[in-house]
């Protein structure tokens, strides 16, 4: 699936001064996201809340005309390689954003960034790029995949849950979240059970739960791996018993079709809908009138990925040329951040604030998350202090 996204707006953002042999060049940004099958809706999402920020944008940055490309990398790390070098070398983009799942992203790192093109996840943020291997043309808009987790970890130990069962996605993403909650929790993980990614039947597992009778369980299953295992759970009777603290399990994306089996249930993120801020408000209401859905991080942070290069571009005047001017300007991040303070760590991963989100109805009737309180406060990753980019 490929759709091309030309996006043009008002005439020259004004009072930028651009480089008159460069503007009429149009800024090329390739978009690689899943756009199919079960975890469709997350990548959908991304693009979405990107397609937001280029149109609020006024299809231009730094007066260039700005085209983005959008292409389904189908989770499958083959194919992605396969279409990232065809955003390199075929469209020959400026920047590639994406992808939304840690796998791709170790497939499709290498090939862009040799390619000394800017690589920007707005999703995944694997620790194998945090430390040693952190590079100057690699930048995350979301977060280290290891802090998500950390606050459900944290949240799990000062409520004093003595034992916790842990079900997790056999992949990067899935051994991150289960190192991170692992980080502040220290009473008895009961079992670990790790599901090959794609796994929809959570019939065994939920009985070894019930079973087990742990004080909760902590879960990180995006996309229809968290729709099943919600709605399995609640049906097994589990819910009302057993608490279920989550990443990426109940949230804006899986929530349409969870519905009322995710009420109640908690969620560890870098922001919510509720998130009291004037550009919060003014984001989720578009977002919600131009979509008819409510936008949830995979949203949020694709939209704060297009200001980011919006905020560089700026700073550069639309020259592209001077990538190390171009590195510095992404680096001071220099745009008002959906969900409020946000600044670069040394390796281009954020330093945020992160909470512990619940599932509640709305009375529209629509589900979404919401903040019930702050867990960590402008809070950077611990693979840092090993990059040297």
């Amino acid at each position: 699936m490929k759709q091309r996204l030309k996006l043009t707006g008002l005439a020259a953002l004004l009072g930028i001064a651009v480089n008159p042999a460069i503007a009429q060049e149009k800024i090329k940004i390739g978009v690689i996201v899943t756009l199919s099958g079960s975890a469709a809706v997350l990548g959908q999402q991304a693009r979405d809340g990107f397609a937001l920020a280029i149109k609020d944008l006024g299809g231009k940055m730094a007066g260039r005309d700005v085209e983005f490309v959008a292409v389904d990398d189908e989770l499958k790390p083959d194919a992605a390689v396969t279409k990232v070098k065809g955003l390199l070398e075929r469209d020959n983009v400026d920047f590639v954003v994406g992808p939304i799942f840690s796998n791709i992203l170790q497939a499709i790192h290498k090939p862009v960034v040799d390619s000394k093109t800017f690589l920007i996840s707005p999703n995944a943020g694997p620790s194998s790029y945090a430390g040693k291997e952190c590079s100057r043309f690699f930048y995350v808009t979301s977060y280290q995949n290891d802090q998500v987790h950390e606050i459900l970890g944290k949240v799990a130990q000062d409520r004093g849950y003595k034992r916790v069962y842990l079900l997790i996605p056999n992949y990067q993403a899935g051994r991150d979240s289960a190192a991170g909650f692992k980080l502040d929790y220290k009473g008895e993980i009961v079992e670990e059970s790790y599901m090959p990614l794609g796994t929809l039947d959570f019939q065994p597992e939920l009985s070894k739960i019930a079973s087990l009778k742990p004080d909760a369980v902590f879960t990180f299953m995006p996309g229809g791996m968290g729709v099943n295992l919600v709605k399995q759970y609640r049906q097994a009777g589990l819910a009302d018993s057993i608490p279920v603290l989550s990443a990426f399990t109940v949230d804006e994306s899986t929530l349409p079709a969870q519905q009322d089996a995710a009420i109640g249930m908690f969620g560890g993120a870098d922001w919510a809908p509720n998130l009291d801020n004037p550009q919060n408000k003014k984001f989720v209401a578009s977002y919600e009138a131009t979509y008819n859905s409510v936008p949830g991080t995979y949203a949020m942070q694709g939209y704060d990925t297009a200001m980011l290069i919006d905020s560089a571009v700026k700073a550069v005047k639309g020259d592209l040329s001077d990538k190390d001017a171009l590195s510095a300007a992404l680096k001071k991040a220099d745009f008002t951040s959906l969900r409020g303070g946000f600044k670069f760590n040394t390796n281009g991963y954020p330093i945020q604030d992160f909470y512990l989100t619940k599932v509640a109805k709305r009375p529209d009737g629509k589900f979404q998350t919401e903040i019930v309180q702050k867990v960590f406060e402008n809070y950077g990753d611990r693979y840092a202090k090993d990059c040297t980019p």
